[in-house]
């Protein structure tokens, strides 16, 4: 019998802690990993094959900036693929509704329509972001990273980067 009240408490405990940290995860924040180098130097500075994910950084995204999409130039946000919907990407907000965008490549200036953002990588050679498939819209966007968390050596608060001469407001 105490064998049986210690499962059923312990299955109550599993189920409960489960809830919570499912609740926590869909509503105020989780944790993303990082892949590739489209982010470098901010995160992943280095790239190590033989290490492999165990090297990719680990993100902090919150969620409380989605209830008004409350976004500023130079924030970092987890968004899904406006070509994939199952692939989430990590960019920079280099421009939002109104701004408009000078493009140093192709000498193009685009205006963000309401309702999108214009996002980059950090290492323009190496990124897939606006410049490739244009202004995403705002409810693609999942989350603002606010701080690294793996590596451990790593761990800092992620700083919001302002491209200047990149955009104008309307």
């Amino acid at each position: 019998m105490a064998a049986h009240n210690f499962l059923w408490s312990l299955t109550k405990n599993c189920f409960t802690f489960g809830l919570i940290g499912l609740t926590i995860s869909d509503r105020y924040a989780s944790i993303v990993p990082v892949r590739g180098s489209s982010m470098s130097p901010t995160f992943n500075p280095t790239t190590d094959s033989f290490m492999g994910s165990l090297s990719d950084d680990h993100v902090l995204m919150e969620k409380f900036c989605l209830q008004k999409y409350k976004f500023s130039h130079g924030d970092v946000v987890v968004f899904c693929s406006p070509s994939n919907h199952k692939e989430k990407h990590v960019k920079r907000i280099i421009g939002l509704p109104g701004d408009w965008i000078g493009t140093p490549m192709t000498n193009d200036v685009v205006k963000v329509p309401n309702g999108h953002c214009w996002v980059e990588g950090d290492n323009p050679s190496s990124s897939l972001d606006s410049r490739s498939f244009g202004p995403i819209p705002l409810g693609l966007v999942k989350g603002r990273v606010t701080h690294i968390l793996w590596p451990p050596q790593r761990v800092t608060h992620v700083e919001r980067k302002n491209h200047q001469n990149r955009h104008s407001p309307s």
